[in-house]
């Protein structure tokens, strides 16, 4: 386990950054303790520095995991967000995305929302901006990077 370099750490913030913008501090500083971000067989990992230190006892390769997963490197080296990361971005979400009861399941399964299952949407949501799909009851369910094809108009119904 090691810290990210600057090159890591820049993707990674990039693609955070997307999701909820100058926030990002926020996330390292916490009122209940100091984070940070820790980089183990590809997968980066958002631990508290007191669990940090009591892992510095076990050696790196019988450590499994760490803290909570936040996403991983490609071979590629582009960042990918896993679900995992859901509970710790979703408070400081930017832009929000609200599904209706009818249209949630549909969507849970890989389906598209039509602008029929939309509830609500935050205020100057652009196009390809990243944000996070809600429920009605605001229960965070996806981290999505909205494009054309997520929410489809009335006419493209089959």
């Amino acid at each position: 386990m090691r810290p990210l370099t600057e090159e890591e750490t820049r993707v990674m913030f990039e693609k955070i950054a997307k999701y909820i913008g100058e926030n990002l501090q926020l996330l390292v500083d916490r009122p209940d303790g100091t984070y940070c971000f820790r980089l183990h067989n590809d997968r980066v990992y958002y631990v508290s520095e007191k669990i940090l230190k009591l892992a510095a006892n076990i050696s790196g390769d019988k450590l499994v995991s760490l803290g909570t997963c936040f996403g991983k490197f490609t071979k590629t080296h582009k960042f990918r967000l896993h679900i995992t990361a859901l509970d710790y971005l979703a408070p400081y979400a930017k832009y929000k995305v609200w599904i209706k009861p009818g249209a949630e399941q549909s969507f849970l399964y890989g389906n598209h929302v039509l602008k029929s299952g939309l509830g609500r949407i935050t205020e100057n949501t652009c196009q390809y901006q990243g944000v996070v799909v809600y429920s009605m009851a605001d229960v965070p369910l996806l981290l999505k990077q909205k494009n054309r094809r997520v929410i489809a108009p009335h006419s493209e119904r089959p």
